[in-house]
């Protein structure tokens, strides 16, 4: 995904002067596009062109194992995944079984599919970087979710607009 999070990925990805693919099923405005010298191509080329795929997707039942054997399979043998979205969105007895064979290199992850149970062999592999989900335990951060929580709801609930940050603006229709 390229939306707020995908794109401060990008643009720290970016600052190391790496050439930064993505994949998202709404469109992007060229723009942000063009600051971070971003690429829009399909999941195939995503896959198959990555070094490091980085995961920004919300977990919908179209997400769930969006990251599977047959995705891995199309992977570089030097290519690591980093999940730092849901874990459900990798289905980690594939990401497993990929690591261990080879098929790719490794793995970073802060959620996990069946928190907080995490796949054995994931956890014994040296390939594989766990941590728990605190990237947003700052103030800085919890201060600026908070805020964005009080946007959406003076957005929805004192001006009768859409919240700015809706996922499911339909419903206001």
């Amino acid at each position: 995904g390229f939306g707020r999070v995908g794109y401060a990925v990008a643009k720290r990805a970016a600052g190391f002067d790496m050439k930064i693919l993505y994949h998202d099923s709404h469109p992007c405005p060229p723009e942000l596009k063009q600051k971070v010298g971003a690429t829009c191509v399909d999941r195939e080329t995503l896959l198959k062109e990555s070094d490091f795929i980085s995961m920004h997707v919300p977990l919908t039942p179209e997400t769930r194992h969006l990251l599977s054997t047959d995705e891995f399979a199309l992977m570089k043998p030097t290519a690591y995944v980093i999940n730092t979205a849901r874990g459900e969105v990798i289905d980690e007895a594939a990401l497993a079984a990929a690591i261990k064979s080879g098929q790719i290199a490794g793995a970073g992850l802060d959620v996990f599919e069946d928190e907080p149970a995490i796949h054995p062999d994931l956890v014994a592999n040296p390939s594989v970087v766990l941590l728990p989900h605190i990237g947003s335990a700052s103030i800085e951060t919890r201060t600026a979710m908070g805020m964005l929580d009080y946007d959406n709801l003076r957005a929805c609930l004192i001006e009768g607009k859409v919240p700015p940050n809706c996922l499911n603006p339909e419903v206001f229709n």
